[in-house]
């Protein structure tokens, strides 16, 4: 009796173990077809860019109310590279990125040795070796983009939702910017790119790579 009482208990755990990977096999498919979802909107439709704006200044259209726009966008800077960070060290194989990156190098190496010394036997062997590695590197890209859509939930929103209030206060958002002296944030610093998106990646470079050192991210 004792050992039909295990077997079963060990049969409930596994049920329990089972569903429970299930559900998070869901909710893991959940989040990246939001994440899609998102990148394919705000590539296609304006209207689609405005209503998630519009939906995320019911969450943080406060903040400017207490801040400065320019502290706002430095606190979505930290926001943003935090959860970045934390998303592509639990998602991404690290240590198998290395290895790839170093066969590459290593190939293109010895290619250009092929082909400097004229070893056409060699530059062969060479390339069809890389229709191997083709498949390494689709694993690779397909490895960098769920970490791209995992980030989107949350950074795209707050993207719409910075350029929304912006476009709502054209003129009351200055801020003094070295050797530029005081400029407008929905101002261009040159082209496309504005000054409020300039002064985010400015704040987010170093944001990221002190989140990641201490982190311990990446390395490559």
């Amino acid at each position: 009796m004792k050992g039909i009482k295990d077997l079963k208990n060990i049969k409930g755990k596994k049920g329990k173990k089972d569903a429970s990977t299930n559900l998070l096999k869901s909710l893991d498919s959940f989040v990246l077809g939001v994440g899609a979802a998102l990148m394919i909107g705000i590539m296609v439709s304006q209207q689609f860019r405005h209503q998630v704006g519009v939906s995320m200044n019911y969450l943080i259209g406060w903040l400017p109310d207490y801040l400065p726009f320019y502290v706002v966008l430095f606190a979505l800077a930290a926001v943003t590279g935090l959860y970045a960070t934390l998303i592509q060290k639990y998602t991404m194989d690290w240590g198998y990125l290395r290895v790839q990156q170093e066969k590459m190098k290593s190939f293109q190496r010895e290619f250009r040795e092929a082909q400097l010394s004229g070893d056409k036997a060699r530059q062969q062997q060479l390339q069809n070796e890389q229709k191997t590695m083709m498949g390494d590197q689709g694993k690779m890209m397909k490895m960098q983009m769920k970490p791209m859509l995992y980030i989107g939930v949350i950074s795209i929103p707050l993207f719409m939702w910075a350029y929304l209030y912006i476009d709502q206060h054209p003129s009351g958002l200055m801020m003094v910017f070295p050797f530029w002296g005081e400029q407008s944030l929905s101002g261009t610093v040159i082209g496309p790119i504005f000054y409020w998106f300039y002064w985010y990646f400015v704040c987010s470079i170093p944001v990221s790579q002190i989140i990641r050192k201490a982190l311990n991210v990446g390395g490559m």
